[in-house]
């Protein structure tokens, strides 16, 4: 199957990294290779790093890389390892530091990952079938209503929470929820199906789950901390997120770590995608870029 991919905000990732053509540099969220490709076109005797927790990502990433995989190493991992995946390369530092938080296309679009509410499959939404345990389906079907009514407010900026929590036990009490659809069905039962900004009404729900079962934000912080310790002095840190959560931990950690001078915000305020980019790829329109230069 040929995956459609298509990379946010890739320029201005290329610009704010301030790539140069004998430097080492990780993508720690390679995904299908897109920003990978991109930064390995830009060196000449340099390197980047790919990391990604999905070994079939890492597959197909590495079909699409052939003609620069003299430039690029690719390691199965999830990012907050990403000082021993570093090191164990033989790199004492790097140059620069990427991390697109989304979800690939590849993993969306397969209903069998059961990260999509508009395809059918499998309460499962792990990064990591192989190692993790924890899946959707688990957290529907154990947490209480009011873990669950936080879970959803929290990481998904839920405006029904408690609405969708107090269905979901009702039903669970009759019969276990199984498949994306089985909880679609719920959520648009007790959800209006008109929303601000057009989402879908599952949008929310199925993001605070995707966080929850992955334990993504616990793991940003790690990375973030990691990530700046790794940098040569002059080095950069960009991260592209989607989920307010996630922008406020980036937006945190870097003012904490500018008063500690051990870094320079570049970006005061978040880099959108630019309104073409909205246009041509929906999925980057909440993306929101920061970046760090580390002293």
């Amino acid at each position: 199957m040929e995956w459609s991919h298509i990379s946010v905000m890739k320029e201005e990732s290329l610009a704010h990294l301030s790539l140069h053509s004998r430097g080492v540099y990780v993508d720690a969220t390679l995904g299908l290779g897109g920003h990978t490709v991109a930064i390995a076109d830009y060196l000449d005797a340099g390197k980047v790093i790919g990391i990604d927790t999905d070994g079939q990502a890492l597959n197909i990433a590495k079909e699409r890389l052939t003609a620069v995989l003299d430039k690029v190493e690719l390691v199965q991992g999830n990012f907050v390892e990403i000082d021993s995946v570093v090191q164990n390369l033989g790199h004492r530092k790097v140059n620069g530091i990427l991390a697109d938080l989304g979800v690939s296309s590849m993993e969306l679009d397969n209903p069998e990952r059961g990260f999509s509410f508009q395809q059918d499959g499998p309460l499962d939404m792990r990064m990591n079938p192989q190692g993790q345990d924890l899946t959707a389906a688990d957290i529907v079907n154990t947490y209480t209503e009011a873990d669950l009514a936080e879970l959803f407010r929290k990481y998904g900026d839920e405006i029904f929470p408690g609405r969708i929590a107090r269905v979901i036990v009702e039903q669970r009490r009759k019969q276990e929820l199984r498949t994306t659809q089985d909880l679609v069905e719920l959520i648009l039962s007790v959800v209006p199906r008109k929303r601000v900004g057009g989402i879908h009404p599952a949008t929310r729900v199925f993001q605070a789950l995707r966080i929850e079962v992955n334990d993504e934000l616990t793991a940003l912080e790690v990375f973030i901390q990691k990530s700046v310790d790794l940098l040569e002095s002059g080095g950069r840190l960009v991260i592209i997120s989607f989920h307010s959560g996630e922008d406020r931990i980036v937006k945190h950690i870097f003012r904490r770590l500018k008063q500690e001078q051990k870094g320079k915000i570049i970006t005061k305020k978040p880099l959108l995608p630019s309104e073409e980019e909205k246009m041509s790829n929906p999925r980057s329109r909440s993306a929101k870029m920061r970046v760090l230069e580390k002293h």
